[in-house]
């Protein structure tokens, strides 16, 4: 079997980290890993924010916290040092599409460099916020964007979680 279905294979969510900050060059390619996935007709309509500051990384889980409901204290990122925010240009149509496949790349290319990750929802709603249109507009994104998902990442805290079994009567052939 190849490397890349190896890979995908073994992928899995990551939900306890070390707080050891993964070096810029991997953060770097796993990024550019997020940056080649598919996109509709070529548009490239996709962006993404890397979170390495932990102020600003402990001000995204505060709010994304804030909006899952959950008890004060909780950590949504699990403790992980770093967050890729993906953000979709709201006004190409395939955007949360394109997103999403920047989202699987990101997991995947973590997962082949060693490093743990997990997809956490909510990007959505914090974007839509005062604090996340003045984040987007302290960077100098002018353009409207929808929030797609946080990619965490980290190096895994104990077990890399196991792959489950495969459900079965998933695919329908028609010949």
């Amino acid at each position: 079997m190849s490397d890349v279905l190896e890979k995908i294979k073994t992928r899995r969510s990551v939900k306890k980290y070390k707080p050891d900050m993964i070096p810029q060059d991997i953060i770097d390619k796993v990024t550019e890993a997020g940056l080649y996935a598919a996109n509709g007709m070529g548009r490239q309509a996709t962006i993404i924010i890397q979170v390495t500051n932990k102020e600003m990384r402990d001000k995204l889980s505060e709010l994304n916290r804030q909006i899952g409901g959950w008890k004060e204290g909780f950590d949504p990122f699990y403790g992980a040092p770093a967050v890729l925010v993906v953000l979709g240009k709201k006004d190409c149509p395939t955007h949360v599409y394109d997103g999403s496949l920047v989202m699987g790349n990101l997991m995947l290319a973590a997962h082949e460099l060693g490093v743990g990750s997990c997809w956490i929802h909510r990007a959505k709603e914090e974007f839509e916020t005062d604090f996340g249109k003045e984040l987007l507009k302290s960077l100098g994104i002018e353009d409207e964007y929808e929030g797609i998902g946080h990619c965490i990442l980290g190096y895994p805290e104990g077990d890399y979680p196991e792959t489950p079994e495969r459900k079965e009567n998933r695919v329908f052939t028609i010949q």
